[in-house]
Parts: C-alpha cells; sequence; structure tokens
C-alpha cells in the first residue's frame, strides 16, 4: 500500500510540468558543489599526496584554469543552446569526474595542469546548469525555480567546506580522503543528470515563436502622447515583437548555412542592449569587479598557506568558505527587501562596496595575522556578492530572457579577458611573476582604481540629477531665463 502512494506521488511529481526536472536539478546542484576538499586544495598539493612546490602551483598549475576557461567559455555558450542544454550539463558531470579522478591518482606539475584545463571545462559548462531550468517551465515559474537552484548550490556549498573541515579538524582525516568524498558526491551528480527530460526548446537556435503582443490603447493613437510612459512602453514592446519575430525566423531555419545570419543577429541584439547608459555601466563594473573576485579565489588559499604554512599550522579553510558563503547568501537576500532608489544611489554603492573590497585586500596583504586575514576574506566576498546580486537584477529588469542571458554570457567573457591579462602579467612567470603577497598589493590597487571611477561617477550623477530637478523646480528662474532670452533677441 506504501509502496503504491509512493509510485502515485512520483507520477505526479512526474506529471506536473515543473516540479520534476526542478527536483533533478536540484540534486545535481547539490551533488555537484558537495566537495569538502575544494577549500584545501593548495595543502593538498603542496602536502606529501602531490609534493608540488608553492611557486608551481602558483606559476605553472592555476593558470591554466583561466587559459582554457578563456578558451572553452564563448565556443561552450552557443553549443550550450544548440545542443539544448541537457547534453552539456553531463559533459559537465564526465568533466568532473575526470578533475577528481586526476586529482586522487596523477602526480607532477603536468598532471596537475590537465586537472586544471578538465575544471575549465567544468566552469565553462556552468551556463548551461542556470539556463536548462528556463526551457522547460513557463515563465510564472521563473522566480521560484531560480530562487531552488540557486539556494541549493549555496546550501551545498556551505555544508560542504564546514563538512571538509569537522573531518580535517576533529577526524584528523587526510585531504586524500575528502577528495574521495568529492569524486563521490560528482559520480551522483552525474547519474542524476541523466534522469533530467530534454528540453524541446532554446533561448537562441530553437526558440519557439511567441504569440503576438497587443500594445492596447496607446497603440490605437500613437500621436497621442499624453501619457508619455505608456506611450513609450508600447513602441519598445513593438520594437521588442518585431525582433523577436525577426530573430524567430533566423532560428525557425536550422540549416547550418544560416548559422552566421544567427550570429549576426545576437551580435546586432548585444550591441543594442549595451547602448543603454544605466546596463553599459553595471555591466563595465559586472565585468571589472568578476576578474578581480575570480583572481581572489584562485589563489587566496596560496596567501593563507604562506600566511600560516599548512604543513605547521591547524588549516581552517573549510570553516572561512562556510561562513564566507553563508554570509554571502544573507547579504544576497537582503537586497530584495531593500528599497533604495538604484538609478540615483546604485553607482554610489558600487563605489562605496568596491572601496571595502580594495580595503580587505590591502589588510590581507599587509597583515601577518591569519586570522585578520581570514576575517578580510569573508568581508570581501560578502561585498561582491552584495553587489552583484544588485548588478544582476539591475541588469535583468531591463531586458528579456534571452538579452539578459547574452549579457549574462559576454559580460563573463570580458571579466574573464580581464582575468587573462592579469594572470599574464602578475602571476604567470613569462610575466612578471610576483610573489603572493605583491599580487594581493596590486589586486587591492586594482579595486581601489574600481571603487574611484564608480564614486566620481556617482558624485557626477547625483550633481547632475539635483542640478536638473532645482531647474524644473524653480518656475522663476525659468522665467527670469526666458526675460533674458526675449530682451537679447529685441537688442539684437
Amino acid at each position: 500500500m506504501q509502496a503504491r502512494r509512493i509510485m502515485g506521488c512520483w507520477r505526479k511529481i512526474q506529471s506536473s510540468g515543473w516540479i520534476f526536472p526542478t527536483l533533478i536539478l536540484c540534486m545535481y546542484g547539490f551533488f555537484v558543489m558537495m566537495r569538502p576538499s575544494e577549500p584545501f586544495l593548495t595543502p593538498y598539493l603542496t602536502g606529501p599526496d602531490k609534493n608540488l612546490t608553492i611557486e608551481e602551483v602558483t606559476q605553472k598549475v592555476f593558470p591554466v584554469w583561466t587559459y582554457s576557461y578563456l578558451a572553452l567559455l564563448l565556443p561552450v555558450f552557443l553549443l550550450t543552446d544548440y545542443v539544448r542544454y541537457k547534453p552539456v550539463i553531463i559533459i559537465q558531470g564526465i568533466s568532473l569526474i575526470i578533475t577528481w579522478l586526476l586529482l586522487l591518482f596523477a602526480h607532477g606539475v603536468q598532471a596537475m595542469q590537465l586537472v586544471e584545463f578538465t575544471y575549465g571545462m567544468v566552469t565553462a559548462t556552468e551556463v548551461a546548469y542556470y539556463a536548462y531550468i528556463y526551457s522547460v517551465v513557463s515563465v510564472d515559474h521563473y522566480q521560484k525555480v531560480t530562487s531552488y537552484c540557486r539556494s541549493i548550490t549555496l546550501v551545498s556549498t556551505t555544508a560542504a567546506s564546514l563538512l571538509g573541515q569537522l573531518l580535517v579538524s576533529l577526524a584528523h582525516v587526510s585531504y586524500f580522503y575528502l577528495n574521495a568524498i568529492s569524486l563521490a558526491s560528482v559520480s551522483m551528480a552525474f547519474i542524476s543528470s541523466c534522469f533530467l527530460p530534454m528540453p524541446q526548446k532554446s533561448m537562441f537556435f530553437h526558440k519557439k515563436s511567441s504569440p503576438e503582443v497587443s500594445i492596447g490603447p496607446t497603440d490605437k493613437n500613437p500621436s497621442d502622447t499624453s501619457n508619455q510612459p505608456n506611450y513609450q512602453q508600447g513602441k519598445d514592446v513593438r520594437r521588442s515583437s518585431e525582433n523577436s519575430q525577426k530573430t524567430h525566423q533566423l532560428f525557425k531555419n536550422q540549416d547550418p548555412k544560416h548559422f552566421l545570419a544567427v550570429l549576426v543577429q545576437l551580435c546586432k541584439d548585444l550591441k543594442e542592449c549595451y547602448t543603454t547608459k544605466k546596463l553599459l555601466y553595471w555591466s563595465i563594473w559586472w565585468a571589472l569587479a568578476t576578474a578581480g573576485f575570480n583572481q581572489i579565489l584562485n589563489y587566496v588559499q596560496v596567501l593563507w598557506d604562506d600566511k600560516a604554512p599548512s604543513h605547521s599550522s591547524a588549516v581552517y579553510n573549510g570553516a572561512v568558505e562556510a561562513i564566507a558563503t553563508f554570509l554571502s547568501s544573507i547579504t544576497s537576500l537582503a537586497v530584495g527587501y531593500v528599497k533604495l532608489n538604484w538609478d540615483l544611489t546604485g553607482e554610489l554603492a558600487l563605489g562605496i562596496f568596491s572601496a571595502l573590497d580594495a580595503g580587505s585586500l590591502f589588510l590581507m596583504h599587509f597583515t601577518g595575522n591569519i586570522w585578520a586575514c581570514y576575517a578580510a576574506y569573508v568581508v570581501f566576498k560578502a561585498c561582491y556578492m552584495l553587489l552583484i546580486t544588485i548588478a544582476t537584477f539591475q541588469i535583468a529588469v531591463s531586458l528579456s530572457m534571452e538579452r539578459y542571458a547574452l549579457m549574462f554570457g559576454f559580460n563573463n567573457f570580458v571579466a574573464l579577458l580581464i582575468q587573462t591579462l592579469l594572470t599574464v602579467m602578475v602571476v604567470d612567470s613569462t610575466g612578471l611573476g610576483l610573489d603572493i603577497g605583491t599580487q594581493f598589493l596590486i589586486y587591492g590597487s586594482y579595486f581601489a582604481a574600481i571603487a574611484g571611477i564608480f564614486l566620481i561617477r556617482s558624485l557626477y550623477t547625483i550633481i547632475s540629477i539635483k542640478c536638473q530637478t532645482n531647474i524644473a523646480g524653480n518656475p522663476r528662474t525659468n522665467e527670469a531665463e526666458d526675460q533674458n532670452i526675449n530682451g537679447y533677441a529685441t537688442r539684437l
């Protein structure tokens, strides 16, 4: 009897349309991020298991991830939409298994460079995880399923970091067995990905035609601009509908000869997105800050090992990552409840919190206390997550889902280009090959420059808006200006 009820519930979930794929995707996201070994990667590589030097890890191994990620991101982004997400999610699962098999059983610098390459494939294919759900559920469920998928990854990351720290500190489990647990988890993720339903559409190459949009009363009398916002909105909706129909005609024909035409249309859409100054400024911050953030994530463990060597000190990387992730989720959640005029104060927030990021990185450079270094990292990550959440919804509210995905991918691509330049110039032995302490001094200066740019820009925006408001709200000033102009015209 109980078995029949369970089977009945399972059939209902499968027939619901959105619950089943969301459930499977959340399972996948949980197991993908349940990697307790990740906060201890640098101690593992420099310890007796792999016996690499800190210079080899910093200058020869870790840069490979940045280079491979850059090389794979753009083709994987296009391939993901063309093959409709699921195959790419499966590829990500396979890449994760290969990565951890190599981490467990391979040795030497070249083998670890191969690890970084396969992990570059993992990060390049992350777009499939977040884009998949929009192709199998209706628009009504977008907000709900997005929150589920993002929340489960944060929960899993926090739990994995705590688990790793507890096993290392209390049970004295070696890093090798932490990696074995990670391998088991990503293997479960791969198995769960095989149960995902195959989408019948995608955002770009297999897009279904949308019903024609009704503009409403403003369309009947376009010359009547008494209700200007609604009239403008009608024009925007009509233009968006025309672009959507034009794009659909390109996507409808799946002949490979039309692939170039599809790319041209995507470039036109992207160009139109960046003509809006607001979106352009938020995107500039996104690209600059994300490049720096990824660079910090990639090398912060090396800094911690420099401040408190893992072979002679207790390692608390897992606890720090858990606290930082938990605090980041709280700050991201708090953004939804803050009511501000982001057009007026958004750039000011970017400048202030980027300055806090710069201060945290300077502290990490100058302090010799590992606990102060840990605390600065927590502040740095929380500030970045707060700002990237604001930037995300500021861009998303102005765009359709298709254009948001396009801008998201392009912003990350630009960020990766900047990160690659930082890696080549600062980290790689072919460039300056600086020590880890000096690197963080440069990263602090980099975020200070970002803060300076957006503080100056925000002051200019606030002063301009205040001046316009004062002029518009003072009719006497307007009359005096008119009289002066008329008197000058009479004299002429």
